[in-house]
Parts: C-alpha cells; sequence; structure tokens
C-alpha cells in the first residue's frame, strides 16, 4: 500500500523524520518495503528498490512559475513560446510542446525549471536524467523549461505539463509545494486494519507519542429527506450486516482539484473525475469502501417512484453486466446488490453497468455497506475480480465504519461538486456485533513478557491506539502463583476485528511497547510435558524402511472424482473399491477435485504413468489419509475424544484411515557402469519389499495368501494377513486397468494396505539372540508340491519342523517344466541349521532334514525332488 507523508500528516503531527517514521513502522509490525522522494533529498541510507533513482529538485532553480502569455512559435505550428514570471527578474521566454496549453492564455502557474536543473528526460523510456542547456530550438533561444510529472518524476505522465492551483506561490521553491515521501507499506492480514491513511496515522500516533484527529464527518444537508426517496430490505444479514446510503442532487461531474488528483497519483491509483476519485479517495484515507449509484437510473427502474434497494443471494443462472464490460454468471453464494428489476452491483466487489455514473449524472445515491469478509473472498476467487474495496472487505471491516466513510464521501462530494445533499441516511443495521470485552490481569502481562510494566503505562499504550481501559473489580488466579489478581477490563474497539481474548491484548502492548525493549528473560513457568507421539515415529520409521529399500516418498492430492477412482474397476458389479458413498467438497477449487479420495491408487498410478515417461524405473510409496463417509459400525475416533463428542457430531464426521501405498515398475536396477539386473520387476520383487519392512517393524507371523481381486492380473496377487487381520492386497496390476491409467505395456506392481492396522502389531519391545558362537550347517531340499500349494504354507511347516535348531528356511527356486509332471511345480529351499550350545554335525542336519520331508509328504503329498 503507497501512502504519502503529505497525507498522514493531515491526521497526526509529525516531528520525526520520514527515516524513523518507517524505522517505527517496520518495527511494530508495518514492515516500510520502500520509500518515494519526490523532488526531497533522501536521508536514508537504505537505497531505493525501484528502477527511478531520487530527484532532489533543486530549490533555486525549480520552482513556482506563472504564465503571462502564450503565443505561437513563428517557425514550428507545434510550438508556442510562454512568457514565466519566477518571482525575481524579468519574465522568461521558454519554448514548449504542451498541448494543455494553448496561444492567447495567461495565469497558469507551472514547475517552472531554470537554466542548470536537472530533471529526467520526458521524451525517453525509463528515467534518464539530463542537465538543462541553452539551446535554439526552430531558431528560438531556450534555456529553461515547463514541467510534466514525468520530467519531475512524480509519474509517467509526460503529455502535459503540470498546471498547478491558485494558491502556488510564485517563484518558491517547488520542493516546498509538491515535495513529498511515499511509503511502500506491506499490510500483512493480521494488520489489515492498517490498510487506510488514518489506520497509519493512527499507528504513527501511538509510536511517537502524539494525538490522532478524526475524520470530518460534518455533513450540510438541505435537501428533501432521504427517507422518501430509498428504502433499503436486507434479505441475509450474517452477509449484510449492514447497508447505509446518502443522496446527492444537482451535482457535476467534473475534473478533480490538483491536490486530490496528485495525492490518488502518489498512492497509486489514477484519476477518472469527481465522483469517482471521492469513494477511491474516501477509501484509502478511511479503508472504507463506497460505491455510486445513478439515482435516476435507478428512479427510471423503479417506474418514476422511489427505488427500494435489496441485498440478497443470486438466483440460479443470474448474471450481471459489471463496469468492467464483462457479462458475469453468478454463483449462488454471491450477493448482490439489487433493486426489484434486477442486480446492480456485486456487494462489495463491483458494480454493474447498468446504474454506472456517467459523464451525465446528476443525482448520486452513494453507498456504504459492511459484507462478510469469507463470503466476498470466495466471491473475488470464483468470478477472477480482484479490486481494492475487494481487497479491503476480504479482509474484514467492521460495519461501524460505514457511516464514516459515507459522511466523509458525501460532504467531500458537495464541497467538489456542488449540489444539495439530502436530509439524514438510510441505514439498515440488522447484525450489529457487540463488544469485544477482555479482563487483563495485570501480572498476567509480566508473566508472558517477562517485563513489570505499571498499570499506568499499559493504560497509556492500549489507549494510544483505541482501547477502552478501566479498573475491573473481577479477581482471577494467575497461572503462576495461584494468587488473586487485580484486573482491567480491557474494550476493543471497532476497527480491531482480530482481538478475542487477553493473549491478544498482551500481544499488542508488546507491539507498542516494542520488541526491541523486552530484555531476555528465563522461563519461569513450569516446562510442559513432552508426549512421545507414537504414531508419528512409527509411521516415520515406515517411511525409512521404505526408502532404504530404493521407493521414493511422494505426496498426492487428497482430493480426486469418483469417476476417476472408478478406472480401477474394470466393471461395476465388481468395484476395486468397497461402494460407499464419497465425502463431497462444497466449494471445489475444480470439477477434478470435488470430492476426498477413497484410495492412494489412482493418483498414485497418474504419478508412475508420468514417471514413466521419462524414466525407466519407477518405484515409489504413499502415506496418506483416505476419507469415508461413517457407516454405523466404523469408529473414526480414539475412544477417549469419542466420548467427548455429541453423538450426532461423531457420526457426521467422516472416516480417515491412515493407508500405505505402493507402486514398481520397470528394470530392477538402475542403470550402472558397474552393470545392472535390467530384468522386469515382478510380484516377487514387491513381495520382497513388504517382507523388508515387515522385518523392519519386527512384525511376524505375517501370512500371505493368494487373492482374487480385480484390480490385479489373475493369479499374480495376494492378501497381507497378520492374525486375523487383513493388513492389505498387493500384486501386478490388470493389463486393462493398466491401459486405463496409460501406463507401459509391462508388468506394473501395485500395493494398498492399512497402515493403522499393520502398525497396531508393532511391539513395543521385540527379542533380539546374540551372536551365534557355533558354526551353522547348511543343506537344501527341493520338493515338488501341487501347483494350488501356497509356498507360505511349506515355509510355515519347514520352521515349525525345524524348531529351534533351524534358524532360517529361503526359497531360493520355483521350477515348473517339463522335468515335473503337469500340474506341479518345484520349490527349493535353502536351509540352516545352528544350535546355540554344540556344534551341529551334518547328521545332526540330515535328521533334521529327513523330518521336515516326512511332514511335507504326510500333510501335503510333497516328494523330493528326483524321488
Amino acid at each position: 500500500m503507497k501512502l504519502p507523508l503529505s497525507w498522514i500528516r493531515d491526521y497526526v503531527d509529525i516531528k520525526i523524520s520520514p527515516e524513523e517514521i518507517a524505522e517505527r513502522l517496520t518495527f511494530a509490525g508495518l514492515e516500510v518495503e520502500q520509500m518515494d522522494y519526490i523532488g526531497l533529498p533522501r536521508h536514508s541510507v537504505i537505497p531505493p528498490i525501484t528502477e527511478r533513482p531520487d530527484l532532489a529538485w533543486d530549490r533555486e532553480k525549480i520552482v513556482v512559475g506563472k504564465i503571462l502569455a502564450v503565443n505561437q512559435h513563428p517557425n514550428a505550428d507545434r510550438l508556442t513560446l510562454a512568457m514565466v514570471d519566477v518571482g525575481k527578474g524579468e519574465p522568461i521566454q521558454v519554448v514548449t510542446g504542451a498541448p494543455n496549453i494553448k496561444v492567447g492564455e495567461s495565469g497558469h502557474l507551472v514547475a517552472f525549471a531554470l537554466e542548470g536543473a536537472t530533471l529526467f528526460d520526458g521524451h525517453q523510456d525509463g528515467w534518464k536524467p539530463m542537465t538543462l542547456k541553452k539551446s535554439k530550438i526552430r531558431g528560438i533561444e531556450s534555456g529553461c523549461m515547463v514541467c510534466s510529472e514525468k520530467e519531475l518524476g512524480i509519474s509517467d505522465e509526460h503529455e502535459g505539463i503540470i498546471l498547478l492551483p491558485d494558491d502556488a506561490p510564485i517563484g518558491a521553491p517547488l520542493a516546498d509545494y509538491l515535495g513529498d515521501v511515499v511509503f511502500n507499506i506491506k499490510i500483512n492480514p493480521n494488520m489489515s486494519r492498517c490498510s487506510s491513511v488514518i489506520g497509519i496515522a493512527r499507528e504513527v500516533a501511538a509510536l511517537t507519542g502524539q494525538t490522532l484527529r478524526d475524520v470530518p464527518t460534518k455533513v450540510i444537508a438541505k435537501g428533501a429527506p432521504i427517507a422518501e426517496q430509498i428504502k433499503i430490505v436486507i434479505e441475509n444479514s450474517e452477509l449484510n450486516p449492514r447497508f447505509t446510503a446518502m443522496l446527492i442532487r444537482g451535482i457535476a461531474i467534473q475534473a478533480s482539484p490538483f491536490w486530490m488528483q496528485q495525492r490518488l497519483k502518489l498512492a497509486g491509483m489514477r484519476p477518472i473525475n469527481n465522483i469517482v476519485d471521492v469513494t477511491n479517495y474516501v477509501m484509502i484515507e478511511t479503508g472504507q469502501p463506497l460505491h455510486a449509484f445513478d439515482y435516476d437510473k435507478l428512479f427510471g427502474r423503479a417506474g418514476k417512484r422511489a427505488p427500494t434497494i435489496i441485498t440478497r443471494l443470486a438466483e440460479s443462472g443470474e448474471e450481471i453486466e459489471t463496469l468492467d464490460g464483462a457479462k458475469r454468471k453468478l454463483d449462488p453464494f454471491t450477493i448482490l446488490v439489487c433493486d426489484t428489476r434486477g442486480a446492480l452491483s456485486i456487494g462489495g466487489v463491483m458494480g454493474g453497468a447498468d446504474s454506472e455514473v456517467d459523464a451525465h449524472s446528476k443525482n448520486i445515491l452513494l453507498e456504504a455497506a459492511s459484507w462478510e469478509y469469507l463470503n466476498i473472498r470466495r466471491t473475488v476467487q470464483s468470478q477472477h475480480l480482484p479490486s481494492e474495496a475487494a481487497a479491503r472487505f476480504s479482509r474484514g471491516i467492521h460495519p461501524s465504519q460505514a457511516v464514516i466513510g459515507l459522511k466523509r464521501a458525501i460532504e467531500m462530494m458537495r464541497e467538489l461538486g456542488g449540489g444539495q445533499i439530502a436530509k439524514g441516511i438510510v441505514d439498515e443495521y440488522p447484525g450489529k456485533p457487540k463488544k469485544v470485552v477482555i479482563h487483563l490481569p495485570i501480572a498476567e502481562v509480566k508473566r508472558q513478557l517477562g517485563v513489570e510494566l505499571s498499570a499506568k503505562e499499559i493504560t497509556r499504550l492500549l489507549e494510544s491506539v483505541g482501547f477502552q481501559v478501566e479498573s475491573a473489580k473481577l479477581k482471577v488466579k494467575s497461572k503462576a502463583a495461584h494468587l488473586p489478581l487485580t484486573t482491567y477490563r480491557v474494550t476493543a474497539p471497532d476497527h480491531r476485528l482480530d482481538v478475542d481474548g487477553t493473549d491478544d491484548v498482551i500481544e499488542e502492548i508488546a507491539r507498542l511497547y516494542g520488541y526491541a525493549n523486552i530484555p531476555d528473560s528465563r522461563m519461569n513457568d513450569e516446562l510442559p510435558p513432552q508426549h512421545t507421539n507414537v504414531d508419528l515415529e512409527q509411521e516415520e520409521l515406515v517411511r525409512d524402511l521404505l526408502i532404504d529399500a530404493g521407493l521414493q516418498d511422494v505426496i498426492t492430492y487428497a482430493l480426486t472424482t469418483p469417476e476417476h477412482e472408478a478406472m480401477l474397476s474394470l466393471d461395476a458389479a465388481h468395484p476395486a473399491i468397497p461402494a460407499r458413498a464419497y465425502v463431497r467438497i462444497e466449494n471445489p477449487i475444480s470439477a477434478e477435485r470435488a470430492v476426498m479420495r477413497q484410495s492412494l491408487a489412482p493418483n498414485l498410478l497418474d504419478l508412475a504413468a508420468a514417471n514413466s515417461r521419462y524414466r525407466a524405473r519407477v518405484a515409489m510409496f504413499e502415506i496418506g489419509l483416505v476419507y469415508w463417509t461413517r457407516g454405523a459400525n466404523d469408529s473414526l475416533l480414539s475412544r477417549e475424544i469419542a466420548n467427548e463428542l455429541p453423538e450426532d457430531q461423531d457420526r457426521a464426521l467422516p472416516l480417515e484411515r491412515r493407508r500405505l501405498a505402493l507402486a514398481l515398475t520397470g528394470p530392477r536396477d538402475e542403470m550402472s557402469w558397474q552393470g545392472a539386473d535390467t530384468a522386469q520387476v515382478d510380484f516377487y520383487d514387491l513381495k520382497g519389499v513388504i517382507e523388508s519392512l515387515l522385518a523392519g517393524l519386527h512384525i511376524g507371523g505375517a501370512q500371505f495368501a493368494p487373492a482374487n481381486h480385480p484390480l490385479y492380473h489373475p493369479g499374480r496377487a495376494a492378501m497381507l494377513k497378520i492374525g486375523d487381520a487383513e493388513i492389505g492386497a498387493f500384486g501386478e496390476l490388470h493389463p486393462l486397468v493398466r491401459e486405463r491409467f496409460d501406463l507401459p505395456a509391462r508388468a506394473v506392481l501395485i500395493g494398498e494396505f492399512d497402515l493403522d492396522a499393520l502398525l497396531a502389531y508393532v511391539q513395543p519391545l521385540y527379542k533380539t539372540g546374540a551372536l551365534a558362537r557355533y558354526p551353522a550347517v547348511a543343506q537344501d531340499l527341493a520338493i515338488v508340491v501341487d501347483e494350488n500349494v501356497a509356498a507360505d504354507r511349506v515355509h510355515a511347516l519347514i520352521v515349525q519342523t525345524g524348531g529351534a535348531l533351524l534358524s532360517s528356511a529361503t526359497l531360493f527356486d520355483v521350477y515348473r517344466g517339463d522335468q515335473i509332471a503337469p500340474g506341479k511345480k518345484s520349490l527349493a529351499y535353502a536351509l540352516t541349521f545352528q544350535a546355540d550350545d554344540r556344534t551341529l554335525t551334518d547328521d545332526d542336519a540330515t535328521k533334521l532334514r529327513g523330518k521336515i520331508v516326512q511332514r511335507l509328504q504326510r500333510e501335503l503329498g510333497a516328494q523330493t525332488r528326483g524321488a
């Protein structure tokens, strides 16, 4: 936000330098990002962060001049000769091509630069300094110049010269009349109350110990009462808590005076006419946006009767043409200002073309209203329609500010355009908020800030920015000493929408006292207990284990569409995701982000497809939440939290579960000069990752059972079970599903697991064995079993039979072929036998191996290979 220092001086006396003001504002939370010096010398050691260099106007050579006569240049049709009085000596003749002075005119007061003055070149792009020298222009000698704004560094305007008001003193240094400093201040969301001249002036007054002057609100109203000429109806007081209006008749639409145009330009606004300029001027000055309607247009739309202004929500399919010429289809949440015939403006955002003030307008209805800030923000985003008014409303403006801005603006319109103001104000105020009252224990200030401030000093600081402070009889207990403390009753001013508790008031005291003035102090409160977040630590362990296994951690959108997730299912009769209603977003950011996801797999497959276009090997995982509408038996919260919620609220919340999804495709290894395994990953690679994860989590007893799941390739999928719990399924993606996600024509492995169910089996303590003291004996075992016998079942029997002396059993080969009967497969295991108390012999190992074979023959009908 840009604000000239001269405007701030209207409301507070300033006795310190602009540089010191900037420093104090910055340390108080209002960061002054830039200071532009208009005609004045820069005292700050900080260089300007703008492409325009500083130009301090020479006090002797750049002055106020008066044009005594304008004659035609004898050798050029587009040039004139102006005689200029500079307050001393003889008038000076200067050649000029300014289009806004004509032959025969006189009396104009101008910015005049004498020979030797330094200006910017008005005829070149950018900001190139030049020094005036005598030269002949089409045969006429001239060494001086009547100046444009570009040449003085005020703005980019160079088409005409500056015409000063009649009160400009002839011969006075121009820097004394027009010189200024413009602060460019970053207004953070927590400081939105300062988005105005009066807001910054209030801060300056508080930080310098000066008194803030009030905004003038005196109105001279002599017209017929407004109550007979307009009626206001508010249909939704939550979105429009207040609507006020005043009427002025017989006003002349014309250019604004120089001083107003100059201030608007320095504040970054473009002057248009006195009506528009007054609304912009008062918005910048008070922070209250306003809107002007052509009253005659409203009167005509009402059938030549007193119009009725209605604020309401947009109807289905309703449209409006806004002042920017665009025809806009309105959302049902958009609040409108209407009459009985239709929409007149989008409340708090932009006016409509049907009631626009134009050059022929004579009677003006001026509106100042209050709008609910979240709804304004939503409308701006939906319509892609940012504006200065909407930027202020979307941060919140208290309804009490409406009348202040309204009175200030209507009187300025009368002063600048004539006319007669109707008596009274129409003011509908159904949503009047309550005053915010906070009880502040004085000792709590010291406890939180670590500095002792007297009650008098605290009162002074708070009252300097508009708080009301009075002693309260209420006694409260100190958090530190548990003793009764005297408190103060603090009432927040209306403009402080950010204040609603004791901590906010104490923060304000610290800000005004100065953070740099608060000494370091030791913490005198008890340290809060530190609780280990077991869930988070376990989740991080899972991430570490999977990253160690060569997978990349990814994050995808939690928002999707039912159609996107339906791509996992080959037909509706056999859905890959259990049928369940989606958790829908009331205000989706796009059609592709309309519901909360029920599975991690679709977005993970999208990401795998995108990466496969430029990477041969893809190995990734995601840990995230899925969201389900709640069933009668679902439990969302832990029992402790659920018991604290009303039953209806517990049922309304969606069910959130942590899920783990993994995806693999491409070669087993990345390319390497040392050689790499370029074979494509298959089912067993993903199974190995899962087994590695289980081992890292020290979870035993896991089982892998064949799965018949519509998402996976038939015969290449498994279900992970621990005890009676089904943790999740994994396997090779079905080829038809793979094609839907535009994945390459190769094996794609995908798995999704209930992470909460998996981590429930992680034990806080686990057993670990000592290093073996005696050597091991290794033997191989190859058996032939029926095709439908799971390797997991064979492995379980081997481990159970081998007992404590079997330290490991590893499947290292699976064979199907000519040497095996049809419907059979060969499984080869590497068996390792080892004892803790002695060295086993080959005979010991052979006997145990024989027992294993006998049990496999008895329970599975297995045969040893070659038997």
